[in-house]
């Protein structure tokens, strides 16, 4: 078996105290001081997150926008410099390959970030369909960057501390370059996976550098209450706010109408892996809902979903108690006539039938910053 890799950030979560388990092969903190404590940090003031074992591939060259465009189901010629957006890649059957986001540096510049756990099998198959494609260049810079997430309502005010660089410029799911604790040519973007505000800076990976500014952001946001936060934190928080994981809501085996990203399937655009599959698929079987637990119990990922008569009629993506709403909370794929929010149904935890009801999603909503 494969030894698990390691971030630069390695040395400091284990002097940290950190709780390390196996996340897609590679050695991560799970928690610090806790799940919850980090959770409620990043709801109501700010946390820190290492994310380096996010893959990150470059697309350089006049073609690089006709390769993206071919392998991603969004409409990247409608991102201006400076813009990311959400996407995927897709395989023929308009299954996922994984969920990306696509970074406009330039008009020949593109940065794909992917997941962690995919990133091998995400980059063979990026070259599989494009790398014969003309004039563009394809690279696999995962390991060169540090990619630190600074996350919550207090974020803003900590960076701003380490940068001159207006972040309040930077509008959602933007990004731009400039100088952070002193390093020059700093990527920040404004994107998250927490369902709050907050930015992603990625640096150079060594370990000196990576570990200096992690010290200086905890130390920027000590009068806010900032905590370190492990990848525990990251899902609870990702599902409070329904946002996708994949291999639990989107996976080779679930297609894109069926997860409900549809909007984000710019079918209009141009012939794209996987677009054929969507144009020629009816209408879906099943639906990803939101499912609060009404009866005490915890549905976990992997329990099945049943209908009030006991019959196995789907499973629960992702589940777990919400610390911010202090609820049991899942996400479950059930056929779309039990799909209707107000709709009973149970959840089988340890043998046992525990009732819940469908409810809207997201479960959380950030409630922005009026403007001044």
């Amino acid at each position: 078996m494969p030894a698990l890799r390691r971030t630069a950030l390695y040395p400091v979560h284990r002097e940290l105290g950190a709780k390390m388990v196996d996340f897609g092969g590679w050695d991560m903190p799970v928690e610090y001081s806790g799940i919850t404590a980090e959770h409620l940090a990043v709801r109501t003031a700010v946390g820190l997150f290492d994310v380096s074992h996010m893959g990150d591939i470059q697309f350089r060259g006049p073609g690089s926008l006709a390769a993206i465009q071919s392998i991603s189901m969004n409409d990247a010629s409608k991102l201006a410099v400076g813009q990311a957006q959400y996407s995927a890649m897709l395989y023929p059957q308009g299954t996922f390959v994984d969920d990306i986001l696509v970074h406009k540096f330039s008009d020949n510049d593109y940065l794909l970030v992917i997941n962690a756990g995919t990133r091998a099998k995400d980059y063979q198959w990026i070259r599989t369909q494009v790398g014969s494609f003309a004039g563009v260049h394809i690279s696999d810079y995962s390991d060169h960057y540090t990619q630190l997430a600074i996350q919550g309502p207090r974020a803003a005010e900590t960076l701003a501390k380490l940068t001159k660089v207006n972040l309040s410029g930077i509008k959602n799911y933007w990004f731009t370059w400039g100088t952070v604790c002193g390093l020059p040519n700093v990527l920040i973007a404004r994107t998250g996976y927490t369902g709050e505000d907050g930015f992603e800076i990625y640096l150079p990976s060594d370990e000196p550098t990576s570990a200096r500014v992690w010290q200086e952001i905890l130390q920027a946001g000590q009068e806010f209450g900032i905590l370190p936060c492990g990848l525990g934190a990251r899902n609870t928080l990702r599902l409070e706010s329904a946002m996708a994981l994949y291999g639990h809501e989107i996976s080779e085996e679930i297609n894109v109408l069926e997860a409900g990203l549809e909007r984000f399937s710019k079918l209009g655009k141009s012939d794209f892996v996987g677009s054929q599959a969507l144009l020629q698929a009816g209408p879906p079987k099943r639906k990803l809902v939101g499912l609060e637990m009404v009866e005490r119990g915890i549905a976990r990922d992997g329990y099945k979903v049943l209908s009030l008569a006991g019959e196995a009629i789907g499973y629960v993506t992702s589940g777990s108690p919400a610390p911010f709403l202090k609820k049991n909370i899942a996400l479950a794929y059930v056929p779309v006539d039990q799909s209707a929010p107000g709709t009973e149904v149970a959840v089988e935890v340890r043998g046992n039938p525990v009732k819940a009801v469908v409810v809207p999603t997201p479960f959380y909503r950030r409630v922005k910053k009026q403007a001044k």
